[in-house]
């Protein structure tokens, strides 16, 4: 049986894997803060239904507790161990079944599961929060084995923890003209694609959100690293085919099992 990803923009992704949808990062709003989206349209209500939502992270633009609340009564949702104590709004969201998780932990969600890995990147709410809770990826195991990255650099051991999976969502970009540290650009995806040896990837967390009033500064850093990711993966990890999707557009693809 394949796998079918939808990109909805950002690192909200859909994932149907045996029977069971699998939603990433839930981001559905047109505007959050500074940022507004700049391509693609906000997400249908069709896009809201999941079995189980996976949060990476505390970062407001992937715990997103607005388009939280717009998630199916009863639906699972995983966020890191310490994200109810650091967001006081996941405590309002009694309509779903949260769960907190952390690497190493499993998951079994239907017939898949839900293996939660190590992510390097800040896990406070805000950059200057004093609460903490790990940056996540998971890995969803069912026909396929699906990573989704969450936000993350590279890391020691990033293999041999994730792997080995049969398609690969990347951060490729992000909402500015500058990444620090604990992400991935084009090309650092690039190089976690080949360490990972993922048949499929699909690049993600670019393209999508923009700052107000930053349409002239580096306008590339917005529109390029897809094809970008797509280029340099081509040389480095030659064995894998790059999926760029564009928002809303969905991609079925055969798992290794």
């Amino acid at each position: 049986m394949p796998v079918d990803v939808t990109w909805w923009g950002h690192a909200t992704c859909t994932v149907e894997d045996s029977h069971t949808r699998v939603l990433t990062d839930p981001l559905f709003a047109r505007r959050l803060a500074h940022l507004r989206r700049r391509r693609g349209e906000v997400p249908p209500a069709d896009a809201r239904h999941a079995d189980v939502a996976l949060v990476s992270h505390l970062h407001a633009d992937h715990l997103h507790v607005p388009s939280l609340a717009l998630l199916a009564p009863g639906t699972r949702l995983l966020v890191p161990r310490g994200a109810a104590r650091a967001v006081p709004g996941l405590r309002r969201l009694t309509h779903l079944r949260v769960s907190e998780t952390a690497p190493g932990e499993v998951t079994t969600v239907g017939r898949l599961v839900v293996r939660t890995v190590t992510a390097r990147h800040d896990g406070r709410r805000l950059p200057v929060g004093r609460r903490r809770a790990p940056a996540l990826g998971y890995v969803v195991e069912g026909e396929a084995r699906t990573y989704f990255a969450g936000d993350t650099g590279l890391f020691a051991g990033m293999a041999e923890e994730v792997g080995p999976v049969d398609v690969a969502l990347l951060p490729v970009g992000g909402w500015g003209p500058y990444l620090g540290e604990g992400h991935l650009d084009a090309g650092r995806a690039a190089e976690a694609l080949a360490l990972l040896g993922a048949p499929s990837a699909v690049p993600v967390h670019y393209g999508t959100y923009w700052p107000i009033g930053m349409d002239a500064v580096r306008p590339h850093e917005f529109h390029a690293p897809g094809h970008e990711f797509e280029r340099l993966a081509a040389r480095h990890a030659p064995g894998s085919s790059v999926h760029r999707l564009g928002h809303g557009e969905s991609v079925r693809l055969e798992g290794a099992r």
